[in-house]
């Protein structure tokens, strides 16, 4: 069958397929039971497409919104049919739709809970915090800000107006009680109930939520002291002689509608404060979103320029950049020449001249001259997405630390409880008239100072703010466990090629043997190389295009990872690569062994080529080494770290480059399973090891290593596996995420004792232990107050971290 739907149709039949109309004849087609009938199709794929959604092929809904200008048009069926203008498609015949860039579903999660992950927001089944989307967007309104606000600013007005009624009795000379009677308790309640019901609604809901998750946590303490407040206020104020006489104050049974009503708006305050300085982080990542254009200048076939929205970009898709405008996608400049600002992209503020050829990033700023590009990655495939991506994702990763603050948080929440319980049965037994309000006014205020949110929080936000500190300085790292580790590296193993060097190798010699000449060795080795995305492969591939030399495709192709390439050119079998593969395939090299090792006392790298089983020759390669590496190696020894290079080179090659950066130890000639071997001996000794590098070679190692820290400017395959990356390539970020690390451990233990200390000295105090100095107990109004300022006293220390020098 062809790819057409209309493949081997019989158009003799009256039977429609449903999805694209199509004559089919019955019995012989493709056909699907639904709904007691049976439906035929003249082709597998339409058979499965009606499949995976049979209504919405039964009763379409019709779009009659105008698709954008620039938007082309595809065929549902026919991979490949595109027109730039609604029409038929001409293999099927279906009408073609508005092609759309896939969407990814919008996820939830808890900022303190990221295992919690959830399709459509609502609260933490944990901690009952509101669900945060996963995903970074460019709108910067928080739904949950919002609603808190606007719940705080309905509160604030009633709870003050209760506030001043209730104490009205306390100036001198004034009687409420008497003036107004029976009102004076109607009053607080009216104004009162919609406080603690509509404006604190949410936090009775997350308080039931976390009894029926078995999860206790801050808002069970709220809802047990604010109900408790106002449930005892409703008794008193309905039936006031079921209460013990023990309750009574100057003749009258006390009411706490405004300890309920202003404990609500101190918690709202305390939510809005502490949304806000979250959305501090998360607006500093929209922010970067932001860099990229709303659109783009599109070309077709005949150079015509269309503006279109980024979401509609293809990869393939030739877009103009003018003098000044931003850079819209990633991918290649095919035209014109410019100098671009990547300082969003790199931290580099020098301008970087581009030309036919080289990558662009989106988000970067042309800058002197115009071009055309070709793009290449699109939507959330982009460099400036998969960052944003990649530090939301960590900011809402654990750090191991704050396994000690989730231990004592389980028993936490049981444990104020019983305080609770205690303080009131001693004060009721044991306390001085009115006894029993005494004993109710302390079970409260320990059940709202001991709300436990500031210890939730101690972690998270210095994670959160500690991680985008990080971004800013082109240090992406990918985990809070990663943030922790780092602290504690003792020893750096760095890789040679594209993390000490440039990565950017050129051919500086070429010698032969067995009666090659130059020319046809390079182009041998050039034609089997440039299947291989190494940087010594792209230096052969480079020299053969400079020489115009004519390149043949490859047969039975085959990368011997860490050692170097094999296959068929023109009928003959080529091999190139290190010593280890030319003894791999027993190839004699002794031929030439004393000019090798005269390059590589130059630093120079050796690449072997053996042709037909016999030493052909080799091309010698040299990387220069980075302008930055030498100043990151001196910063790194003074931080006290232990620096080996391991690399798949010769030892001499290795040796010399070593020598010339004052590298402490050198492990030549190590193929990807000796760089994991290292990294576990060192381990097993003792130290913590982090690993550098950025080839697909080093991938094991960095998975392997305490820490792994992947070059920004080296594969997919490395970043995927090591859990920082270097956005810059600079060695001196390695450095800095170090310091990173140790102020942000710094910064969590500093929350962590505002948090257990706050909790250590304000529940005694809630109890009521300075009644004998004082002459009276802390209100549960000013317990909240305490309970919002410890949870504002961690995050204000958090966001320090902003400001942290690295």
């Amino acid at each position: 069958m062809s790819d057409c739907c209309h493949a081997q149709a019989d158009h003799d039949n009256t039977a429609k397929d449903p999805v694209c109309g199509m004559t089919v004849v019955p019995g012989e087609k493709p056909h699907y039971d639904y709904n007691g009938q049976t439906f035929h199709f003249c082709c597998t794929r339409c058979r499965e497409r009606f499949a995976a959604d049979p209504e919405s092929f039964l009763n379409p809904v019709q779009d009659d919104t105008p698709a954008p200008p620039g938007t082309r048009y595809i065929c549902p069926m026919c991979p490949g049919v595109e027109s730039d203008h609604p029409d038929d498609c001409p293999k099927c015949g279906m009408a073609l739709e508005p092609a759309k860039p896939p969407k990814r579903q919008t996820q939830y999660t808890c900022p303190m809970h990221p295992e919690i992950v959830e399709d459509k927001p609502g609260d933490c089944p944990k901690c009952g915090m509101a669900l945060e989307p996963t995903a970074v967007s460019p709108d910067s309104e928080d739904p949950e800000l919002q609603a808190m606000q606007r719940r705080f600013w309905i509160s604030l007005p009633l709870a003050g107006a209760v506030f001043v009624l209730a104490m009205g009795d306390m100036i001198p000379g004034v009687d409420l009680h008497t003036w107004l009677g029976a009102g004076f308790g109607w009053l607080q309640f009216a104004m009162a109930t919609p406080v603690v019901f509509y404006c604190g609604g949410f936090a009775f809901k997350r308080a039931w939520q976390s009894v029926v998750n078995v999860s206790p946590n801050m808002w069970t303490l709220i809802a047990l002291g604010v109900g408790a407040a106002y449930g005892f206020s409703i008794v008193a104020l309905l039936l006031p002689g079921v209460l013990p006489a023990a309750f009574a104050q100057n003749g009258h049974t006390p009411l706490y509608f405004e300890a309920a009503a202003v404990i609500i708006t101190l918690i709202l305050l305390g939510q809005v404060m502490e949304a806000r300085a979250r959305g501090a982080t998360s607006r500093a990542l929209s922010a970067l979103l932001d860099l990229a254009p709303p659109s783009a200048h599109r070309l077709d076939d005949d150079g015509n320029e269309t503006d279109v929205a980024l979401d509609d970009l293809a990869a393939g898709d030739r877009l103009r950049v003018r003098p000044g405008e931003k850079v819209p996608v990633d991918g290649v400049i095919v035209d014109g020449r410019s100098t671009l600002d990547e300082s969003m992209i790199t931290g580099e503020p020098e301008p970087q001249n581009k030309q036919s050829g080289d990558k662009v990033t989106g988000g970067t700023v042309n800058q002197a001259g115009g071009f055309v590009m070709q793009a290449e990655s699109v939507g959330d495939d982009t460099v400036l997405s998969r960052i944003v991506d990649m530090v939301a994702a960590a900011q809402r990763s654990r750090a191991p630390i704050q396994s000690m603050a989730d231990k004592v948080a389980g028993v936490f929440v049981p444990a104020v409880v019983l305080a609770a319980v205690i303080a009131f049965a001693a004060w009721a037994l044991f306390g001085p008239a009115p006894a029993l309000s005494h004993a109710l006014v302390a079970a409260i205020s320990v059940l709202i100072i001991a709300c436990p949110c500031a210890l939730g929080l101690a972690t998270p936000m210095s994670v959160m703010v500690g991680i985008g500190r990080g971004a800013r300085e082109g240090v992406l790292i990918r985990d809070a466990e990663a943030l922790e580790r780092m602290q504690d590296v003792d020893v750096l193993l760095m890789d040679k090629t594209g993390t000490l060097t440039e990565g950017a190798p050129r051919v500086v010699a070429i010698e032969t043997a067995g009666g090659f000449d130059e020319a046809e060795l390079l182009r041998l080795a050039a034609s089997l190389e440039r299947a291989s995305e190494h940087p010594l492969a792209r230096a052969i591939c480079a020299a053969a295009s400079e020489r115009e030399l004519s390149l043949e495709q490859a047969g039975d192709f085959e990368s011997i990872t860490g050692r170097g390439v094999a296959g068929r050119i023109d009928g003959r079998t080529v091999q190139v690569g290190n010593a280890a593969l030319m003894t791999h395939y027993g190839i004699d090299t002794t031929a030439l062994t004393t000019q090798a090792n005269e390059r590589r006392g130059s630093g120079e790298t050796v690449m072997w080529i053996a042709v037909d089983g016999a030493l052909a020759g080799f091309v010698a390669v040299a990387d220069p080494i980075k302008a930055n590496t030498r100043d990151a190696v001196a910063i790194l020894h003074e931080a006290g770290l232990r620096l080996v290079m391991l690399t798949g080179d010769s030892e001499a090659t290795a040796k010399a480059v070593a020598a010339e950066l004052g590298i402490d130890e050198v492990h030549a000639g190590a193929l990807p399973e000796d760089k994991h071997a290292l990294v576990e001996k060192l381990q097993q000794q003792g130290h913590r090891v982090a690993m550098a590098g950025d080839g697909v070679n080093d991938a094991p190692a960095l998975a392997q290593a305490d820490v792994g820290i992947a070059m920004g400017t080296g594969t997919d395959i490395a970043m995927e596996s090591a859990p920082i990356t270097l956005v810059k390539g600079d060695l001196r970020g390695i450095a800095k995420a170090q310091r990173l690390s140790a102020q942000s451990m710094r910064n969590i233990r500093q929350n962590l004792f505002f948090a257990f200390a706050y909790n250590g000295i304000g529940v005694p105090i809630a109890a009521g232990v300075l009644y004998p100095l004082l002459g009276t107990l802390l209100s549960p109004m000013l317990a909240a107050a305490a309970m919002s300022l410890s949870s504002v006293s961690v995050i204000t220390n958090a966001l320090r971290l902003r400001a942290a020098s690295l």
